[in-house]
């Protein structure tokens, strides 16, 4: 035999078989990548998607607070009342957490800036905001039922 005979196949017939070793890792990896998307996409269908409030809450109770005088700047003061609108189900509807929080945002404001309507309504939002936290989304909303400043 000569030694032409002895010599290895040609690269070009090793090129197929590499091709589809490659391949065949390329599918798993994609096949894997595909089931942690579906997986990714059911959880957030089922856990996420249903708390991004697709469902508004429903208005339950309106509790309303007895007036409390707030001092202003100036000598000048706030006679004011409200009325909480709390969440359908919400839990023992107690005051004390909203009052703390209007006689700290309106203590010490001037009182121009409560006539003019501009400055009470960003006040009443800021107070949303604050009431929102302060009962963990149990209060949708605040009602001013008395305001009277001098």
């Amino acid at each position: 035999m000569s030694m032409s005979t002895m010599t290895s196949p040609p690269a070009a017939d090793a090129g197929p078989e590499a091709g589809t070793k490659k391949g065949g890792r390329r599918k798993k990896l994609l096949v894997i990548l595909l089931a942690v998307l579906l997986v990714a996409a059911a959880a957030w269908f089922l856990v996420v998607s249903p708390r991004m409030g697709d469902h508004a809450p429903v208005p339950g109770e309106v509790v309303p607070l007895d007036p409390v005088q707030i001092n202003l700047a100036d000598s000048h003061y706030l006679r004011v009342a409200i009325a909480l609108q709390f969440v359908e189900g919400a839990g023992e509807a107690d005051g004390s957490k909203a009052l703390d929080a209007l006689i700290e945002l309106f203590s010490g404001r001037p009182q121009k800036e409560l006539t003019r309507p501009a400055g009470r309504l960003k006040l009443k939002e800021e107070l949303e905001r604050t009431l929102e936290k302060r009962y963990e989304g149990e209060v949708m909303g605040v009602y001013f039922t008395e305001f009277v400043t001098q």
